[in-house]
């Protein structure tokens, strides 16, 4: 029973907790989502020009 009371202790704090979150607005979380995509359109590129990079040189060295 004591694990039961622990249990309820937790979820009553995490539910105060929530309260005090300061939640992004819809312009906020448009703008970080469009960086975000940004940022991962970047590093595909990135990391595919680097794999045909290395797999050219692979493809001369062996």
């Amino acid at each position: 029973m004591n694990l039961f009371k622990k249990a309820m202790q937790f979820f009553r704090e995490a539910y105060y907790e929530l309260g005090k979150v300061t939640w992004l607005g819809k312009k906020e979380a448009v703008a970080t989502t469009v960086v975000v995509i940004i940022f991962i359109i970047i590093m595909s590129v990135f990391v595919s020009l680097v794999d045909l990079l290395l797999g050219g040189i692979l493809r001369h060295v062996l």
